[in-house]
C-alpha cells in the first residue's frame, strides 16, 4: 500500500541542525501533554515518513509501557494499550533500532498490534498494517521515560540517518514530556491544595453528618481522580465490623456493606494506624468475598479514620485500572480523613445537642417543638392535597395518679403511656409528648376512619399495659383531620382535636369517679 506521506528529503548535517533547533523551540514553549504529543507527531512528521506514528511513556518502577498517542495515516487517536517496558528492544536496551521489512505482528484484534521483533507496537489492521519503522527511546538523566515510533507502509523507507535523526527528535521530546509532566503535577498539586481549603472550610461549617461524609467521598472522588470512594465507619457489631456509611463514583459500594478486618487490616490501620495499599485487587487476600464482588480488580488505599483517640472508620478510594497510589496519593487521602473524622465528630456533637434540644428526656419523644416543626411541613403538604389528621390523648386524672402515688409513679405511667404510641405507631408519623400528660399522634395520608381505628388500638394495647392496667390508667382521645377550606394554621387543627377530646372525655363522666375512688 502506498502511504499517505510523501518520501522525505534526507536532511544534511546543517539541516539536521536547522530541524532539531526548530523542534526544539516548539516543543519548549508546549506544556499541555496532549498538545505536546501532537506537536511531537507534527515536527516527526515533517522530517521522516511517519504514515503510522505513536508515542508510548513507561513507567520503570512497574515495568508498565503505555501508548499515550497515536496517529495512523493522518488520523490521530488515543488507544489504550499497555504491555511491560522489559519486552520492548528498544526500552530495556536503551538504543533506536530500525527495521525496513516485515516487522512481523501478533494480532490482537485492534488498530494497534504488538510486535514480535523488539518494536514496541505495530499500526494497521488485518493484513494491512505498517512494514518499516524507526523507534527510538525517550531518555531524560537516565531515565527511560518512554519511546516514540515512526513507521510506513513501505517497505525499506528508512535509513540511518532517519534514524539518528529521529534519536535527536526523541532526546528533545524527553526533556519536553518531563518538563509537562511536572508542569501537569504541579497544576495537580496546585488543584489539590487549593480543593483541601475549600473542602476544610466547608466541612467545618456543614453540621450534618450525613452530608459531612459525602463531602469528604467527593472530595476524595476530585482530588485523586479515582473511581470509586468509600467512608466506612465501626458499626455496632462485636469485633471491628466496618460498615459502608457514604460512597460514590463510578465503583459505588452498597450503603450499609460490612467488613470484619481482624487480621492484617486490623494491625496496620487500628494498632498503627497507619494507610493501607493494594496495588492489585485482585490478587489481594484481604479482601473477603462479601466485599470483592462489588469492585472489579484495579487498586485502592485506605486511611484510618481517627476520633478521641481511637479509628472510628476508614477512608476508601480505589480505581477500575490496577494503578500505583504513590505517597503523594496516600498523604491526601490522610489528610482528608483527617478533616472528615474532625467534621463527623463536630457534626455528630451537634446533632446529639440538637436532638436533646427537641427530645423530651422523661419518655423520649420528640417534645412540643419538634411536634410544631413537624405540623408546619405537613400542613402545607396538606394544602397541597395531601391527606392529615392528628390524635390527641390525654391521661385521665393523671393529677389524682401523680399525687396519690408519687412522681415517681407518675413519670412511670408517663413513659409506658409512651411506649404503647410507639408501638402503634407507623414509621412516616409522629408521637410527641405535647406536655404534661397530653400526647399527639401525626398520621400522615390517613382520614378519620383510619384514625378513629388507630385510637382504638392505643386505648385497647394501654388498657392491657402491665403498668397502666396496675394504676387503672383510662385515656381519653380526640382526633381532627386537617380541611384546608376551615383551618388556616396548626393551631386551628390541634384545637380541633382537642375539643373532640374534651367531647370524649365528657362522654365518660363515670372514668373521674373511678379514678377517684381507685
Amino acid at each position: 500500500m502506498t502511504a499517505s506521506n510523501p518520501a522525505k528529503q534526507r536532511p544534511g548535517d546543517a539541516d539536521r541542525y536547522r530541524v532539531l533547533l526548530d523542534i526544539g523551540r516548539t516543543l519548549a514553549a508546549t506544556l499541555s501533554e496532549d498538545e505536546l504529543y501532537e506537536e511531537i507527531y507534527r515536527e516527526t512528521a515533517r522530517a521522516v515518513e511517519a504514515s503510522g506514528f505513536y508515542i508510548a511513556l513507561h513507567d520503570q518502577s512497574r515495568d508498565l509501557a503505555r501508548v499515550v498517542f497515536y496517529a495512523d495515516r493522518g488520523k490521530t487517536s488515543r488507544v489504550d494499550l499497555a504491555y511491560r517496558g522489559s519486552d520492548s528492544d528498544v526500552i530495556r536496551s536503551r538504543e533506536a533500532k530500525l527495521v525496513n521489512d516485515g516487522l512481523g505482528t501478533k494480532s490482537t484484534g485492534k488498530t494497534a498490534t504488538t510486535s514480535t521483533n523488539g518494536a514496541l507496537m505495530v499500526l494497521g489492521d488485518g493484513a494491512d498494517t505498517a512494514v518499516a519503522a524507526i523507534t527510538a527511546p525517550m531518555i531524560h538523566h537516565g531515565r527511560v521515560l518512554g519511546a516514540i515510533s515512526a513507521q510506513s507502509y513501505r517497505p525499506n523507507v528508512y535509513t540511518e540517518d532517519d534514524l539518528d535523526l529521529l534519536q535527536g527528535i526523541a532526546d528533545i521530546a524527553a526533556v519536553a514530556v518531563e518538563n509537562a509532566l511536572q508542569f501537569a503535577e504541579l497544576e495537580r498539586r496546585r488543584h489539590e491544595a487549593e480543593t483541601m481549603e475549600e473542602i476544610g472550610r466547608a466541612l467545618t461549617s456543614e453540621l450534618d453528618p450525613e452530608v459531612v461524609l459525602g463531602k469528604v467521598v467527593e472530595a476524595a472522588l476530585d482530588i485523586l481522580e479515582v473511581d470509586g470512594a468509600a467512608v466506612w465507619l465501626v458499626g455496632g457489631k462485636p469485633g471491628l465490623v466496618f460498615r459502608v456509611a457514604a460512597s460514590g463514583g463510578e465503583i459505588r459500594l452498597p450503603k450499609g456493606l460490612e467488613w470484619d478486618i481482624r487480621g492484617d487490616l486490623e494491625r496496620v490501620l487500628v494498632e498503627e494506624r497507619r494507610p493501607v495499599t493494594l496495588d492489585n485487587i485482585a490478587a489481594s487476600t484481604l479482601i473477603p468475598a462479601l466485599v470483592r464482588e462489588h469492585l472489579t480488580g484495579g487498586s485502592a488505599i485506605g486511611a484510618p479514620m481517627e476520633a478521641e483517640g481511637r479509628v472510628i472508620g476508614v477512608l476508601t478510594a480505589g480505581s477500575r485500572e490496577v494503578r500505583k497510589f504513590d505517597a503523594l496519593d496516600t498523604g491526601v487521602l490522610q489528610r482528608l480523613a483527617r478533616q472528615g473524622s474532625v467534621a463527623l465528630q463536630n457534626a455528630q456533637l451537634h446533632a446529639s445537642v440538637h436532638a436533646l434540644a427537641i427530645t423530651d428526656p422523661l419518655t423520649q419523644l420528640p417534645n412540643r417543638r419538634r411536634l410544631q416543626i413537624h405540623l408546619e411541613h405537613e400542613v402545607a403538604a396538606a394544602r397541597r392535597g395531601r391527606a392529615l389528621a392528628i390524635a390527641v390523648f390525654d391521661i385521665d386524672n393523671f393529677k389524682h395518679y401523680n399525687d396519690t402515688f408519687g412522681h415517681v409513679a407518675g413519670d412511670d405511667i408517663l413513659k409506658a403511656f409512651a411506649e404503647v404510641l410507639n408501638h402503634e405507631n407507623r414509621a412516616m408519623n409522629l408521637v410527641a409528648r405535647f406536655g404534661g400528660d397530653e400526647f399527639v399522634s401525626v398520621l400522615t395520608d390517613t382520614n378519620l376512619e383510619g384514625t378513629r381505628a388507630y385510637v382504638e388500638r392505643v386505648k385497647a394495647r394501654a388498657a392491657t399495659h402491665d403498668t397502666l392496667n396496675k394504676f387503672g390508667i383510662h385515656v381519653s382521645a380526640g382526633i381532627a383531620e386537617f380541611d384546608p377550606d376551615k383551618m388556616a394554621t396548626v393551631n386551628d387543627l390541634l384545637r380541633s382535636a382537642d375539643a373532640d377530646m374534651y367531647r370524649d372525655k365528657a362522654s365518660r363522666p363515670a372514668v373521674g369517679r373511678r379514678a377517684a375512688a381507685h
